[in-house]
């Protein structure tokens, strides 16, 4: 092989990027892992993904398919796929004390060659109000800037959803601007959404 033509076989290889890989986090009264294969055999875990899709904020802002045992299963295989994959990584948030769901954060990639990726997340009402969204969401962020290889990391909510706003803004995920009828949510209309973003290079915002 040439100098040249080794030069273009460089140029054409595929891009090295990190994958996800399993990590746990502990943030005191919760705690972060992967969704796993035995979740989709746990009653108590099921049940609780059947009560938040009848949450009405949930319902609205995070529709999920778990209106029962049987859908909550296919949710949660779903969310490990995503893992085996290699395509999105999915967080269950639980009660560091007994295991009871507090909720899910999800960071997939949306162009794994360029680094994009977005971020969601959703809590259970037990679960609000104590800063746990924004504790979980900093977490997942800091590890896909630090460990997967993420270049720039987006959050997209409805302008009618002010908690999600918060925990973007607080997560220094900076605005960008609003996207106009963008996605239809649980209302099945369209809704104008916020778009947040943070690049890896941005500093770290006070306080995480």
């Amino acid at each position: 092989m040439t100098a040249s033509s080794a030069a273009a076989a460089t140029a054409t290889a595929p891009v090295d990027r990190k994958t996800f890989s399993h990590a746990e986090f502990d943030l005191g009264d919760a705690v972060l892992r992967p969704w796993a294969p035995a979740d989709a055999d746990s009653e108590p875990l099921l049940d609780a993904l059947v009560s938040a899709a009848a949450d009405p904020a949930i319902a609205l802002w995070n529709p999920i398919a778990s209106t029962d045992r049987d859908a909550a299963r296919a949710w949660v295989e779903a969310r490990h796929g995503g893992w085996e994959r290699g395509t999105s990584a999915s967080f269950a948030v639980l009660d560091a004390t007994d295991g009871a769901l507090f909720g899910n954060v999800t960071l997939r990639w949306t162009d794994r060659a360029d680094g994009l990726a977005m971020m969601g997340y959703l809590l259970l009402p037990a679960a609000r109000g104590r800063g746990l969204a924004t504790r979980a969401v900093a977490a997942v962020t800091d590890w896909g800037f630090d460990t997967v290889g993420v270049r720039r990391m987006e959050i997209a909510h409805a302008v009618g959803n002010q908690a999600s706003c918060g925990v973007a803004d607080r997560c220094g995920y900076l605005s960008e601007g609003v996207l106009r009828e963008s996605f239809r949510f649980g209302d099945g209309d369209y809704h104008d959404e916020h778009l947040h973003a943070r690049l890896a290079k941005d500093p770290c915002p006070e306080g995480n």
